[in-house]
């Protein structure tokens, strides 16, 4: 194989790798326990809106819709919605072409 082939393949592969949207990821919850209306803060990465469109909590039968009352690249505040009981995950609507909820590895306790 000749040397203009793989700078050419390495340079494709790198495109493909930038040109990927970034993945919102929530890695810590504070605090990890509140009641309904309490105001609940996530962090993590890719939080933005231009990645995450909307929250929701979930027990992967019933999805809660919350209000957003900040958000950042790397945090979102949010509070508690009504109807939402017991040990919760969190997940996410990405935005882009192809919108996906993903359920996120931090969960609340709603008491």
């Amino acid at each position: 194989m000749k040397l203009s082939s793989v700078v050419a393949l390495l340079f494709a592969a790198t495109l493909v790798l930038f040109a990927q949207e970034a993945m919102p990821r929530m890695s810590a919850v504070d605090p990890s326990s509140g009641k309904v209306g309490d105001v609940v803060a996530v962090t993590g990465e890719n939080l933005d809106k231009a990645n995450v469109s909307k929250v929701y909590l979930t027990d992967d039968k019933n999805d809660f819709v919350c209000e957003v009352t900040e958000q950042t690249a790397t945090a979102i505040k949010f509070k508690i919605p009504e109807k939402a009981t017991g040990r919760l995950a969190l997940m996410i609507l990405t935005t882009g072409k192809e919108p996906k909820l993903i359920t996120q590895p931090v969960k609340v306790t709603i008491e």
